[in-house]
């Protein structure tokens, strides 16, 4: 029997294993990328907002909240539990929407809009909860928590915007 050769390598044939490597980053790594984005935040939201209905979450919110004036109010209308377990809802939800993205750009647009806003809100922590800073310290210290544990959502704001702009985007070429 003769032996036929294969060349696994088409598209590169003289390039080799490194260049069909690049190849496929070139193809797929956009898509691949996208996809690992929009999961890390569905896993994320589906995590914090499951959490929100535990009395410790509830609990670890009384400081962040009570001295915020965005939210300060909502202690007056909910108890502790009721609030967080609402927040938890919104969060659920946002997941939700987001993962939706699946069924159509639209959903995880709200999402991500709706993501944008919370984050916002969760970074205004960082001005309005004592303990952020520490001075004795100097600039630009923070404290592990809340500081540091807040200064994370600057990432997560930025994903979310991103996710809304990358919907946004599949909407239009949608309809076009």
């Amino acid at each position: 029997m003769p032996r036929v050769s294969i060349d696994t390598v088409a598209a590169y044939p003289s390039q080799g294993r490194a260049a069909f490597a690049l190849n496929l980053v070139d193809r797929y790594g956009r898509s691949v990328s996208a996809v690992g984005l929009y999961a890390s935040l569905v896993v994320i939201y589906a995590w914090f907002g499951g959490m929100k209905f535990t009395a410790y979450e509830a609990e670890g919110l009384v400081g962040l909240v009570s001295n915020n004036p965005l939210l300060s109010w909502t202690y007056s209308l909910f108890s502790v539990r009721g609030f967080s377990s609402l927040l938890g809802i919104l969060e659920l939800s946002i997941g939700a929407l987001i993962a939706a993205r699946l069924i159509g750009p639209v959903y995880s647009l709200i999402g991500g809009a709706l993501s944008v806003g919370l984050f916002m809100t969760t970074l205004s922590f960082m001005v309005t909860t004592p303990g952020v800073l520490v001075p004795e310290l100097g600039f630009p210290a923070i404290s592990v928590a809340p500081g540091q544990f807040l200064l994370k959502d600057i990432g997560l704001l930025a994903l979310s915007f991103w996710i809304a702009i990358d919907s946004l985007a599949a909407l239009r070429t949608t309809r076009t």
